[in-house]
């Protein structure tokens, strides 16, 4: 022991011989330090690992200089499976003393095998995946991970607590017994081993033992007896006398009953040794019937998976063929309607070429042929859009509200600003049920046509759902025709009213209203009821 101040060796006085330092606080420190490293030594050699760990800290607590107890520390690290902290503790009690020093054969040791120092590092990395996996909910790969990693590097005690921590999770609590004595044997008192196997124990019933079984056999003193057919011999004075064996006969009974065990032990041999045989015979030749129809239904399976393709081929190709066949009539048909609005557009017939054009699908048309049917439709754009105008209002007093729709659609994709169109289309999709696409054209005219009657009687609609704000001219659940030609009738009177001015000019004095046209047509079913 050295003076802490000047660094001289010390005696048995509480003073330093050299500088004179009071030195009794650091000798009773130090012997503290290496009592606590005893213990630890004792707690160590009854691989009480835990035990011995805190104990050895606390050694090195009171004096870090102490080589001994980092040492112990370091190999009790190592055979925990912490090698990287042993070589930790084994590094600076060579930096410590750097002669003399037995860890710096450990490190050498560890150093010349840089293949285990290398499955050691790879086991750390491992553990450290595994770790991750199960943070991520992969415990089934953890569990794979963690039986490689304890096959390489079977002290590690964090990877035996892992492992049956995942066992437990899954409550699969007789494997985790068996990790965790397995771990009892290389740590007997880890906090952790024990508090698991305290769990596993409550949710099993059964209290686990960690003591070895020892196997007690109830031997028998031998008994110095003569057997019976044995000659015995005696002395008599001066004289050896020697009795030979008895010889009993066997009872009729005992002969049958011999026999009687022996035709029973060669039943049960046949039993034993030849039915099983036999069953297995059986079962390997059914065995192959099974295999032999297995195979010949995954052939007739396949063909008939091929025959299936093949329809589905020869079922395409039809459709395929019938679709160009259509194409081919839609596209002379189109040529023909392009040629009869042509010849009635040249003849100044525009009603007439109108109609015909619009049965011509222009998307068929060529490129030159595309050009004559933008041209005339230009010129017919009017007339078509008021002979589809007509035949949609047409079809929407006649109830049918899909044709109006059709035709109206087509009438506001010409000239989205025509109220009556609007106003008709949004009826006839309100009439049909069909309230979001009512509530986009009665926007469509809130829009169109701000602060006039028109666009608060649609905004009316529009709070509604597209329903109408009154039972007038709904579809009642009954679909009764009444209530529906109420509803066109009032649709028909709103239209023709055109009630809104929407604007006023002032020309010299003189004032033109200009009115719109069906504003209250928004009413079939809201303005009924005023």
């Amino acid at each position: 022991m050295n003076c802490m101040n000047c660094g001289a060796p010390l005696g048995k006085s509480d003073y330093c011989p050299s500088c004179g330092f009071h030195v009794e606080v650091q000798k009773k420190i130090w012997q503290l330090s290496n009592t606590y490293y005893n213990l630890g030594l004792d707690k160590a050699q009854i691989r009480d690992l835990s035990g011995a760990i805190d104990l050895l800290k606390r050694s090195l607590k009171f004096n870090k200089l102490n080589v001994q107890a980092r040492n112990l520390l370091g190999l009790v690290y190592f055979e925990t499976g912490e090698a990287v902290a042993a070589l930790s503790e084994w590094i600076i009690s060579k930096n410590i003393m750097p002669e003399n020093n037995i860890a710096s054969e450990y490190i050498e040791r560890l150093q010349q095998n840089a293949n285990k120092l290398d499955v050691i590092n790879q086991t750390i990395k491992k553990y450290n995946d595994s770790l991750k996996c199960c943070r991520k909910g992969s415990e089934d790969v953890a569990v794979i991970q963690l039986k490689k990693i304890l096959n390489q590097n079977p002290k590690l005690i964090k990877g035996y607590h892992l492992l049956a921590l995942i066992y437990l999770k899954k409550e699969e609590y007789e494997k985790a017994r068996r990790i965790l004595k397995k771990a009892a044997k290389i740590d007997k008192t880890n906090s952790t081993t024990l508090r698991f196997l305290r769990e596993v124990d409550e949710q099993t019933g059964t209290v686990t033992s960690l003591e070895p079984r020892r196997w007690a056999f109830g031997l028998r003193e031998k008994e110095d007896r003569t057997p019976r057919n044995q000659s015995v011999a005696y002395r008599t004075e001066n004289d050896v006398v020697i009795q030979p064996p008895t010889f009993r006969e066997s009872s009729m009974a005992a002969t049958l009953l011999n026999l009687g065990f022996g035709f029973l032990v060669g039943a049960c041999l046949v039993w034993f040794l030849m039915v099983p045989a036999n069953t297995q015979r059986i079962n390997k030749a059914a065995n192959e019937k099974v295999v032999s129809y297995s195979n010949t239904m995954a052939t007739q399976s396949a063909e008939m998976n091929k025959m299936q393709e093949q329809i589905d081929q020869s079922e395409e190709t039809v459709a395929s063929a019938q679709q160009q066949i259509e194409d081919a009539q839609n596209q002379t048909t189109s040529y023909e309607n392009l040629i009869k609005a042509y010849a009635a557009f040249q003849s100044g017939n525009y009603t007439s070429a109108a109609n015909v054009l619009q049965n011509v699908q222009a998307d068929l048309l060529s490129v030159d042929a595309k050009e004559i049917y933008d041209s005339i439709y230009k010129n017919i754009q009017t007339t078509m859009k008021n002979n589809l105008k007509t035949q949609g209002e047409q079809a929407f007093y006649a109830k049918d509200y899909e044709t109006a729709i059709t035709d109206l659609s087509q009438a506001m994709e010409m000239d989205d600003s025509d109220y009556e169109v609007l106003n008709l289309l949004a009826h006839s999709y309100r009439l049909n049920e069909q309230y979001d696409q009512a509530v986009e054209i009665f926007q469509k005219i809130v829009d169109r046509f701000p602060g006039t009657k028109r666009a608060t009687t649609a905004q009316k609609y529009i709070d509604n759902g597209g329903k109408g704000f009154d039972t007038v001219g709904q579809k009642s659940s009954s679909g009764t025709t009444s209530t529906q030609t109420q509803s066109q009738t009032t649709a028909s009177q709103d239209t023709a009213q055109s009630g809104d001015t929407t604007g006023t000019q002032d020309t010299g004095g003189t004032e033109a209203g200009q009115t719109g046209n069906g504003d209250n047509a928004e009413g079939t079913s809201g303005e009924d009821g005023q």
